[in-house]
């Protein structure tokens, strides 16, 4: 039996966790919660009406909204955890016009999105009454996810497989060797989920990482709403998204914050920001504004083109990392095909990115 060690209890780590072949495998995974991107969020599943160029991101983000049902069936995700709740965009006509034929297009490929409809101002507010009566553009296939409450849903099923789990930092003595307290442990194989602190982690090891971390608030507020979980998720015409769960539970956000680093700090900059980008399209602003409020925040990984990557860094790494703002789409499917390459051998994950070396190489490899 092979020793794993996964260092990352985000939403790769806990994914991958889960799917690796039990008889093959004794898993150690360490978590560092500490401004973990998963535990602060809570995000819109609906990558289809992206215009980002980048063709492989795409890919890999409509396969990662694809494997949603696989996911909820395998691991028993109720609806406080994901809900197919469709997806309000709000943009001028004009645009709505353009992204309709976009997501007639896009569903050919693409089934997930169900049904395309433009509502009228009236239909709108029908569907999601702290609107005004604006127009859009509703996808049924959209869906929600609550990234704290997957996480963990998903370590009670690690732990009842017996997975071990360990909370500290961690350091790497080599490849196949974890520090961390006053001991150290040889692995097998080692992957590493730690988001951007894999630029830290590998650099003893003599590799450079293209990442940078961007801090996201998001907000947080209790309404009195009661059929919120009837709710779609709203992407208005700016930063804020508006992502109903609950009991009333209304979430707006997240911000992208680059200059701000590891700052984990709650600012009330960040409540003014999304508040005023979300305000032009509230029915009644202070229904929901002034309602009870808290913050989540967290570090989020970006690499310099905003892609993802994953793979084999050598026999005994496996990394993975730059999700960006697209981590709840694309995160639960890098950690199903990495657990897939380990249990069975099979890489089938070039069509998603490009080559490994483009965002992390060894100093001798840059030296020659």
């Amino acid at each position: 039996m092979q020793k794993i060690a996964i260092i990352g209890g985000g939403i790769i780590g806990m994914t991958l966790a889960n799917y690796l072949d039990q008889k093959n495998y004794q898993v150690t995974l360490f978590d560092e919660p500490t401004g973990q991107a998963t535990r602060a969020s809570a995000g819109i599943i609906s990558p289809w009406l992206s215009k980002r160029r980048n063709k492989q991101w795409y890919q890999l983000a409509k396969d990662g909204a694809a494997f949603f049902p696989k996911l909820i069936q395998d691991f028993q995700l109720d609806q406080t955890i994901y809900q197919q709740s469709g997806t309000l965009l709000l943009r001028p006509e004009k645009q709505l016009d353009e992204l309709l034929t976009l997501a007639e297009e896009r569903k050919k490929s693409a089934p997930e999105i169900g049904a395309i409809e433009l509502l009228s101002g009236e239909q709108t507010q029908r569907a999601l009454p702290l609107l005004k009566p604006l127009p859009a553009l509703k996808i049924s296939g959209g869906g929600r996810l609550d990234g704290k409450a997957y996480l963990r849903h998903m370590r009670k099923k690690a732990e009842e497989k017996g997975i071990h789990f360990i909370t500290q930092h961690v350091q790497l003595a080599n490849s196949h060797t974890v520090c961390f307290g006053e001991n150290e442990e040889d692995f097998d194989q080692i992957i590493l989920t730690v988001g951007p602190h894999l630029k830290e982690l590998t650099a003893p090891l003599g590799y450079r990482v293209d990442l940078r971390p961007q801090k996201g608030q998001l907000l947080v507020f209790q309404t009195g709403f009661k059929t919120s979980g009837e709710f779609p998720v709203a992407m208005l015409d700016g930063e804020a998204d508006l992502i109903p769960f609950l009991d009333g539970k209304i979430l707006l956000g997240a911000t992208h914050e680059n200059e701000a680093g590891w700052n984990l700090e709650e600012t009330p900059a960040a409540f003014e920001q999304l508040t005023d980008s979300a305000r032009s399209f509230l029915a009644e602003p202070e229904k929901l504004l002034a309602a009870p409020v808290h913050y989540r925040v967290g570090t989020r990984a970006y690499t310099s083109d905003f892609a993802p990557f994953f793979g084999s860094l050598n026999e005994q790494l496996l990394v993975a990392s730059g999700l960006g703002s697209s981590g709840l789409t694309t995160g639960p499917y890098i950690g199903y095909l990495l657990a897939q390459y380990l249990n069975t051998g099979k890489a089938d994950w070039q069509v998603y990115q490009k080559e490994l070396a483009t965002y992390i190489q060894h100093e001798k490899t840059l030296e020659s």
